[in-house]
């Protein structure tokens, strides 16, 4: 694949940073990953920002301009014969000395990958996911809130940890699970690549019924969560939603697990169904106890309360929600329509 470096289209095997680089040194770099919709990328000034406020507090200038983005984008795409892409755009603090640095980082460097799209499997999103619950905890944020950094290795050891836990049976093929963390004090977090989103009704997590109204919940960040951009997108697509409310706090696993709806998101896979649970121990609990089946337009759900099977052999999914799907459709709508 050709990348950009530096504002150079160059071959990737030819893009190399100095082993001074303080992003191999020490991990101060950060970076954002982005999806287009018909050669365009979505929400990308959302992402811009946050990369400019993260350069600022470690104190990275310059920063990369959106025009020149925009341009290389094209021109990736361009050279590497793809009408969309998945990309990722990093920014490394350079090359300084061996030890701590004394001053700002003034001398970046500015990498721009691509790569095809992952194919696209419409299954995730009418089946929906597993998500498990990971021993391994969230831990706190570099500064007064998580950066995308180039310091990955919680996600990583999280990744390290799904991998290692038994596979689903076949009898239960279909996408593969994410893994969610808990912060120090076991509340609800993020995914190792996603941020979670559940739905409840007024009252207790565990209070449904036709009467009471839909409220969208998402981890709060002060649990020292990633500030995604899908994920703010998303809440204030819910707000304009009249039945529909939204809520961020501190929450558990039993909320989770008396949730009429979950589903995960990212700047790539979109929104995803989660439509079972598994605990540490191994048992999967059914999303919305199977009573989803309904319209999207609707809202229309039961009242019955979530069911489980005691280890993975004996898991089922439950149904995607409605609110879920129409969130879904609403964010597709304008990421193709930009």
């Amino acid at each position: 694949m050709i990348v950009s470096m530096n504002g150079t289209l160059i071959e990737q095997a030819e893009a190399v940073v100095s082993i001074y680089d303080h992003g191999f040194l020490y991990g101060i770099g950060l970076f954002e990953t982005f999806r287009t919709y018909g050669g365009r990328p979505f929400l990308l000034t959302r992402h811009l920002a946050r990369l400019a406020e993260g350069c600022r507090l470690l104190d990275i200038r310059p920063v990369p301009d959106e025009a020149e983005v925009r341009e290389q984008i094209a021109r990736l795409l361009a050279a590497n014969g793809l009408d969309d892409g998945y990309f990722r755009l990093t920014v490394t603090a350079g090359t300084d000395m061996l030890g701590l640095p004394a001053g700002a980082y003034e001398r970046p460097n500015t990498i721009l990958y691509v790569k095809p799209l992952p194919q696209a499997d419409e299954s995730a999103y009418r089946d929906g996911k597993p998500l498990r619950l990971l021993r391994t905890r969230r831990n706190t944020p570099e500064g007064p809130y998580r950066f995308k950094s180039l310091h990955y290795m919680n996600n990583i050891l999280a990744k390290r940890e799904l991998q290692s836990l038994p596979p689903a049976p076949p009898s239960q093929a279909g996408p593969p699970p994410e893994g969610l963390m808990l912060t120090q004090d076991g509340h609800l977090a993020e995914g190792i690549v996603s941020n979670v989103f559940f739905v409840r009704r007024d009252g207790d997590a565990g209070a449904v019924g036709p009467g009471s109204s839909p409220i969208l919940c998402t981890p709060s960040l002060d649990t020292g969560i990633l500030s995604g951009i899908t994920r703010a997108h998303v809440l204030e697509l819910a707000k304009g939603i009249k039945e529909l409310r939204t809520e961020e706090g501190l929450y558990t696993w039993q909320d989770l697990l008396a949730a009429d709806e979950v589903f995960v998101t990212n700047s790539v896979q979109e929104l995803v169904p989660v439509t079972s649970l598994i605990d540490e121990h191994g048992c999967c609990h059914v999303v919305g106890g199977g009573r989803n089946a309904a319209s999207v337009d609707g809202f229309e759900a039961g009242a019955s309360s979530g069911g489980h099977a005691a280890g993975t052999a004996g898991c089922s999914r439950g149904d995607p929600g409605p609110i879920t799907g129409r969130l879904l459709q609403l964010y597709r709508k304008e990421a193709y329509s930009q």
